[in-house]
């Protein structure tokens, strides 16, 4: 008896590829409307001191802060009103006109001219930014970002006010064009 083997090959062919390399760009458009905008800091209190001198105005000095972008056409502004009159009754009263301050040091804009007397029926003026201002990046820009400016705050201090503490709420607006 004779033994056979056999012995399969299983030879697999496959076509030649070549390794092909290359380079694609593609572009992409981004777009944004940039609007005129405006943002406002201070701190969450100010009280008003008495500098020890019987019936002297008390005083205070808040720092403002700012951001601001106007449109080449536009402007800007920031203002103060008063929320309410003073709490409780009894002391002081934006009927008297016994709420005052004055601007200085605007970073930005023409800071308000004289004593402002505050309301609660009216805006009064802070600051006024012109059309194609801004904050930051030096240029046509300030060099600063935010910018500030300081306000002076007096409050009448007369003897017809009861003795106590009191409070008013002041609202600041900051509008851009």
């Amino acid at each position: 008896m004779r033994a056979c083997s056999f012995l399969h090959v299983v030879l697999i062919l496959t076509p030649a590829t070549a390794a092909f390399a290359g380079t694609a760009t593609i572009t992409q458009n981004i777009s944004v409307q940039l609007d005129s905008a405006g943002k406002l800091a201070a701190p969450s209190a100010l009280s008003l001191l008495s500098s020890g001198l019987a019936f002297t105005d008390f005083a205070g000095s808040l720092n403002l802060q700012y951001r601001f972008r106007t449109t080449p056409a536009g402007s800007g502004a920031i203002t103060v009103r008063a929320g309410a009159d003073f709490s409780p009754s009894g002391g002081p009263s934006l009927s008297s006109a016994a709420l005052r301050y004055s601007c200085s040091g605007a970073g930005l804009g023409t800071a308000c001219s004289g004593l402002q007397t505050v309301s609660a029926s009216a805006e009064t003026p802070i600051v006024q930014i012109p059309g194609s201002a801004c904050t930051g990046g030096g240029g046509s820009c300030s060099a600063a970002d935010p910018v500030s400016i300081q306000l002076q705050f007096s409050l009448d201090n007369s003897p017809q006010y009861q003795t106590g503490s009191y409070s008013i709420p002041l609202i600041f607006t900051i509008s851009t064009l």
